[in-house]
């Protein structure tokens, strides 16, 4: 849509403040809101929004801070919840016509799509699987440091429901639940409306999920690169104010409860040339699988435990990986497999449209600029290098002895962040001109001290485990 248009249908629809959305370098939804007089017809071009960097976790320092939110026009759309109210993706600038901020991460996705397209692939679809969990209370104490440190949840749900009525979801037992032990269905449904009808994200599905105490999955139709990444935005944005709106509290924290399933962000990724899917190959046999498709597994697995960092970016992605009996540990692909971290679904056999494969290692903590930006850079990095992703595994690697392991050349992904992030900054070639070494600099900084933090406080269960020794 031109800038002209654009400003004519602000108009139209009686806006009166515009909402310019950003991220973090974690990832974090970032906004600020300006009025429609400030939004001309070069606003889509100069910008209009000036922030201070300095203020944003890893931006700018203090005495060079100033940046400037740049609408992108074809992201517009209106906040049902907030009258009078028009939402837009920003791009981000440096001051006096400074180009592309560094530490813009959409910039890092625009990047590896360029580079993708270069590559011969016009187009590269995402489509996303986004779990989360809507408690009815939580309550946590992280403020008196000296005295106590605890959590707690609640869900009419839960199997440890505190609330005496309803039908209780057991742990790992809820997927495909029914009302009316289903009790989020209208509250999905109103999210995924809401998706659809205000901000054009199409959704395939909705359902319960696994997890007890109100873990529900959304499923979104496929998009080119940067759309996926800003619809997995949206989906949590609309979720969260959906949630708030009818008095629960919905989080992406990749393991909340503990002993039952973690939430996922599961991608799944195809490359196109112009209308042909080049994931399809007709004569294989196994999973009517291309060449192409080979290496672009073959570069996901060889850079996998480096983009943890950025697929499992936080603390409590690593308890998911380690604990949970649903998330894949092992570095390795396989048709119809939920137990590695490549899997090739058996549903899309015998459709050149729906030939794709998932990366099941991902999840919703993830910034999702940068965790496709770097799922598709090593993907392509894959293909360019030829990298053979090894025989298809349909067991649990779990099962599998150390010595068949080997022999499989079956990795396990890092064991926590930190191992995460150690692989990101000895593997990093395969991002060179896709992600800033600035943003990845200010990237590890930010999830350094993340850990420092974690570690240095005592938990619940040190005291139970350590108390009398």
């Amino acid at each position: 849509m031109a800038a002209s248009e654009v400003v004519k249908k602000l108009n139209e629809d009686n806006v009166r403040w515009v909402d310019l959305q950003f991220v973090d370098v974690t990832g974090a939804l970032q906004h600020k809101v300006v009025p429609l007089s400030a939004v001309e017809e070069d606003s889509f071009e100069k910008g209009v929004g000036e922030i201070d960097g300095s203020s944003v976790r890893g931006f700018k320092k203090a005495e060079q801070s100033d940046l400037v939110l740049v609408p992108d026009e074809d992201t517009y759309s209106l906040i049902p919840w907030e009258p009078n109210t028009a939402r837009f993706f920003c791009k981000i600038l440096e001051p006096y016509g400074g180009g592309r901020f560094a530490g813009d991460c959409r910039a890092s996705l625009e990047n590896a799509s360029e580079s993708a397209h270069e590559a011969g692939y016009s187009v590269q679809y995402f489509g996303p699987e986004i779990d989360f969990f809507a408690f009815d209370s939580v309550a946590y104490d992280s403020m008196a440091l000296f005295r106590s440190q605890g959590y707690s949840v609640d869900s009419r749900e839960a199997s440890w429901n505190a609330y005496g009525q309803g039908f209780p979801v057991d742990f790992k037992r809820g997927t495909f639940a029914s009302q009316p032990k289903d009790t989020l269905q209208m509250f999905r449904a109103q999210i995924c409306e809401i998706l659809e009808e205000s901000f054009g994200v199409g959704v395939e599905g909705h359902h319960h999920a696994s997890g007890t105490a109100g873990q529900c999955t959304l499923e979104l139709e496929k998009s080119f690169a940067l759309k996926a990444a800003e619809d997995i935005l949206t989906a949590k944005f609309v979720t969260k104010n959906m949630a708030a709106a009818n008095a629960l509290i919905a989080t992406f924290l990749p393991l909340p409860v503990y002993g039952d399933n973690g939430s996922s962000l599961c991608l799944h990724q195809s490359l196109w040339k112009a209308d042909k899917n080049q994931f399809y190959d007709a004569r294989d046999k196994y999973a009517e699988l291309s060449q192409t498709a080979r290496y672009y597994i073959g570069g996901l697995l060889a850079h996998g435990r480096a983009l943890a960092a950025f697929t499992n970016p936080t603390t409590n992605s690593f308890k998911r990986l380690v604990g949970s009996t649903n998330a894949p540990k092992y570095l390795a692909w396989g048709k119809s497999n939920r137990t590695v971290a490549v899997r090739v679904p058996a549903y899309s056999r015998g459709g050149v449209d729906s030939k794709r494969v998932e990366y099941r290692v991902s999840d919703p903590s993830a910034n999702s600029y940068l965790a496709i930006a770097g799922l598709l850079a090593a993907g392509i990095d894959g293909v360019k290098k030829k990298t053979e992703p090894g025989d298809p595994v349909d067991v649990d690697p779990s099962k599998l002895d150390a010595k068949r392991k080997k022999e499989l050349g079956i990795k396990m992904l890092p064991y926590s962040l930190e191992e995460a992030l150690d692989e990101l900054q000895t593997d990093s070639a395969f991002l060179k001109g896709i992600i800033p070494q600035e943003l990845i600099d200010a990237y590890v900084e930010v999830k350094l001290e993340e850990i420092r933090e974690n570690a240095l406080r005592p938990t619940p269960y040190e005291f139970q485990a350590y108390l009398g020794v």
